[in-house]
């Protein structure tokens, strides 16, 4: 059970990272640098615990092993979030939430092409496409008017290709090595591999409104406790109740995030809301009752 609850939340806390990633937009800072910097700090803090361990270790066993990492920092960290929040500026946030969110429908068709043990059956299938259907009333919330956006919308579609290998990969990585470890180097290849875009694009952040106190504290929180934090939990969750069980949770990131919106922005709920969560309540049950059956 813990495992399940550890899961929710960090698809809690997901769900609520995109007040604080908008407060930083609206203070200047670019998509890219609030990347860099939250992995910036969420590195230093895990690299600062991993000293301190008897298992620390800088590099993988073979050169393979490295490519694997390296596979996972780029999958997980640099590509998955320039593509995700680069979808933005060419299409509509409806379509790009709605893209983003069917993330555990392309894992677990991924998955299931490569691991036979990862495979839905019966009720499990029934419960993923009930809990994606249930993601879509959701994001939609009454309004069934989407504006296609070839460009926006396949750079969507690119992140949710990028979040399903990284939970393809992670399979293997977390078999031959511990939690900690691997989530590091996916912080460290994430930054490494966008070094690249910085080459094309340079740009810097203004320190002045770095440290003004509401800047600092919404980046502490996204690199201390949405990555760094949150990363580790979700890595430990995957290596022991497997790929596929692990990112159906992912549905309920939409239901966090308007529930934030209700708390903080009075957002009002609205029966497809109610609708919507209540399939994706189903959809996961099925999923995990077949699972521990």
């Amino acid at each position: 059970m813990i495992y399940h609850v550890a899961a929710l939340m960090v698809v809690a806390i997901w769900g609520s990272t995109f007040v604080y990633t908008k407060l930083l937009l609206m203070h200047g800072l670019s998509a890219a640098m609030i990347f860099t910097l939250r992995f910036i700090l969420a590195y230093v803090m895990l690299l600062a615990y991993s000293l301190t361990r008897k298992s620390f270790r800088l590099m993988a066993d073979s050169v393979k092993d490295e490519l694997l990492m390296l596979g996972l920092g780029i999958s997980g960290g640099s590509l998955y979030f320039l593509t995700e929040n680069s979808a933005m500026n060419y299409t509509t946030t409806t379509n790009t939430s709605l893209i983003v969110c069917l993330c555990p429908l392309f894992a677990t068709v991924l998955i299931s092409a490569f691991y036979k043990s990862e495979r839905l059956h019966g009720a499990q299938i029934v419960g993923t496409l009930m809990s994606a259907v249930g993601v879509v009333i959701v994001v939609l919330n009454g309004r069934f008017l989407l504006k296609l956006s070839p460009l926006g919308d396949a750079l969507a579609f690119a992140a949710c290709l990028c979040w399903a290998v990284y939970s393809l990969l992670m399979i293997r990585a977390s078999e031959r090595y511990d939690t900690i470890f691997t989530t590091r180097k996916v912080f460290a290849y994430g930054l490494i591999s966008i070094i690249p875009y910085y080459m094309i694009w340079p740009e810097w952040p203004d320190w002045e409104v770095v440290m003004q106190p509401e800047v600092l504290a919404n980046l502490l929180f996204l690199g201390c406790v949405a990555s760094m934090l949150c990363f580790v939990v979700w890595n430990w969750v995957l290596k022991h109740i497997g790929a596929v069980t692990t990112t159906n949770y992912a549905y309920f990131n939409p239901v966090m995030t308007m529930l934030l919106a209700w708390a903080l922005l009075s957002e009002r709920i609205t029966f497809y809301f109610i609708a919507g969560t209540a399939l994706i309540f189903v959809g996961i049950y099925l999923i995990n009752r077949q699972t521990e059956e």
